[in-house]
C-alpha cells in the first residue's frame, strides 16, 4: 500500500470532520470527475445557506466555490433534475435546499453526477481489474474504497455544510 493511501486512513475520525471533506473529497482523485467534486462543493454551499433561507445564482455559487459557470451550470440543472436541490424561476429566484435534501447522504450527489460505479472502479484506473484478475494494488485498494463508500453513505449533507460554517473549512480550490 503507497502513503498516499495510508494517509488518508485518518481522515474517518468524524472527530475532524472538516479534515474528512477535505481528504476524501481532493484526495480520492482516481474515482471522481472534476464535476462530481464542484458538485459536492455546490450543494455544502446552498446548505450552508439553509439557516438564513437564502436561495443562491450560478454566478454566485460558481464565484464562492471558484468554478466556472457554465461548469456549475449544466451541473445544478443535473442536480435539480435528479432532486438532490430545487430551483426557483423569477426574481426572488435560484437554488437552494430544503430540510431533507439537507439531511440525505452526500453519495446522493456522488450517485447524481457520476453514478455509484465510481465506487467499484479500479485504483489505477484499469478497465479490466476485477477480483478474478486484480491489478497489483486490487485488494489495498479496495479496502479504502470501501471505507470511503460507507463513509459516503453514512455523511450527510448537513455534516459537510457545519464546518463550512463555523469557518473551519473553505470551499474553493
Amino acid at each position: 500500500m503507497s502513503w498516499f493511501f495510508l494517509r488518508t486512513f485518518p481522515v474517518f475520525d468524524v472527530t475532524h470532520l472538516h479534515k474528512t471533506y477535505q481528504c476524501c473529497i481532493h484526495q480520492y482523485k482516481t474515482s471522481f470527475s472534476l464535476t462530481c467534486k464542484t458538485a459536492v462543493k455546490a450543494v455544502i454551499y446552498l446548505a450552508s445557506k439553509f439557516e438564513l433561507g437564502e436561495k443562491a445564482g450560478i454566478k454566485e455559487i460558481a464565484e464562492f466555490i471558484n468554478a466556472s459557470e457554465h461548469t456549475v451550470g449544466k451541473m445544478l440543472q443535473t442536480l435539480v433534475k435528479e432532486e438532490v436541490i430545487n430551483s426557483a424561476r423569477g426574481s426572488t429566484g435560484g437554488f437552494y435546499i430544503t430540510v431533507k435534501q439537507k439531511n440525505h447522504p452526500i453519495v446522493n450527489i456522488i450517485d447524481a453526477i457520476d453514478g455509484k460505479e465510481v465506487f467499484d472502479q479500479c485504483g489505477l484506473g484499469l478497465s479490466k481489474c476485477s477480483a478474478t484478475h486484480p491489478c497489483r494494488i486490487h485488494n489495498d485498494y479496495k479496502i479504502i474504497r470501501d471505507r470511503f463508500k460507507t463513509l459516503c453513505y453514512q455523511k450527510k449533507v448537513s455534516d459537510l455544510c457545519e464546518p463550512v460554517n463555523k469557518g473551519l473549512t473553505y470551499l474553493t480550490g
